[in-house]
This record gives structure tokens, sequence and C-alpha cells, in this order.
């Protein structure tokens, strides 16, 4: 729902694609791939503009959670993701396919697969330690040919964090973030 509203506004900015550009179909797409950093920005738009499509063909059952930035699903087996963690809980954030981990401490993942803390940590202060971390997996930037008037920079990450509506919960996944350009290759 609004996972898909804020992918729709991107992609009613974002240039249209060439006409040798083959269609993704979101029924080959494997989230455990979206997850680990293995898609382009165009086969993960594919599967979030068909998420409640593809969420009901797969047998994803919803899950009301406490997160209004979150849109969370049960799967009806678990998954294996990165270094081996399972889950049988995903979510998706404006940009992001997040699988929600039983891992209390997110360094426990964060090490594992190089990523640090980009937050302070405040935990001696009395308040409770949050985790916000990314490694970039890829940034492309593709400036505007002939007579285009756009071109996008897309930025693929993946990702460790906490959130205060998921206590005793790791979110490790990945981003897939594009941004409409202009000749000048600034954002627009």
């Amino acid at each position: 729902m609004m996972v898909q509203a804020l992918f729709a506004l991107w992609l009613a900015a974002a240039p249209l694609p060439a006409a040798s550009d083959a269609e993704v179909d979101p029924a080959t797409i494997n989230v455990v791939d979206a997850i680990d950093c293995r898609l382009n920005t165009d086969s993960y738009g594919a599967l979030t503009m068909a998420l409640d499509e593809e969420a009901k063909r797969r047998g994803w059952r919803p899950v009301e959670g406490k997160n209004p930035f979150l849109q969370e699903y049960e799967l009806p087996q678990p998954i294996r993701v990165g270094e081996g963690w399972t889950t049988r809980r995903i979510a998706f954030s404006a940009n992001a396919l997040l699988a929600v981990l039983d891992i209390a401490d997110p360094k426990t993942v964060a090490d594992r697969i190089g990523v640090t803390n980009t937050l302070p940590d405040l935990s001696g202060q009395g308040v409770a330690a949050k985790f916000l971390g990314q490694h970039v997996v890829s940034d492309e930037t593709v400036l505007p040919k002939g007579e285009e008037k756009f071109g996008t920079h897309s930025v693929i990450a993946r990702s460790v964090s906490t959130v205060t509506s998921h206590p005793g919960k790791t979110l490790y996944g990945c981003s897939y973030a594009t941004d409409v350009i202009g000749r000048d290759g600034k954002p627009i």
C-alpha cells in the first residue's frame, strides 16, 4: 500500500525504459535474492509494483504491525538469508526488503557482513541502543543520452537495523534507491 504508492511516485518521474529493455516478471523474482542484494533496481521495482498480487500468489500472510513504515508478511515456509539466518517474517519499507530476524543483538549480524553502526552509542546515557548501518553494494549513475532529459542514480545497499516497534529483532536486508537526475547529474 504505502510502499507501492511511494514506488509509483518514483516510477512516474523515472525515465522510460528503452524499447530493448525486457520486462521483468515479478513471479520469477526470488525473495531471498531481493533481501541479499542480488537484484537490480528494475527487478526490485517490478516486485514492489506487483506486491499485493505476488503476496497472495506466494501465500504470504499480511501481519498487522505497530510500525506504519513497514509492510510485514509471514511466509508459509522459512527462508535462509545472508550468513545462514532463517526467518518466516519479512518487511517492506519505502525502498527496502528486510528479513525480520530473531536476533536481539544487531552486531551479531553486522559484524559478519562488515556493516558498522552509523548512530551514536547512547546506551550509557539511559537510552536504548539503536542500530542503523549499511554497506553499499552498487552505486550507478546513468546520465541522459541524446534527446533524453532525465537519467538515474541508483544505489543498492545491504542494511542492518533495529526499530523500537520490533524489540529483540534485527532487520537485515537490502535497499534499492533510485533518484531521477538531470543532464548535470544532480537530483531533480
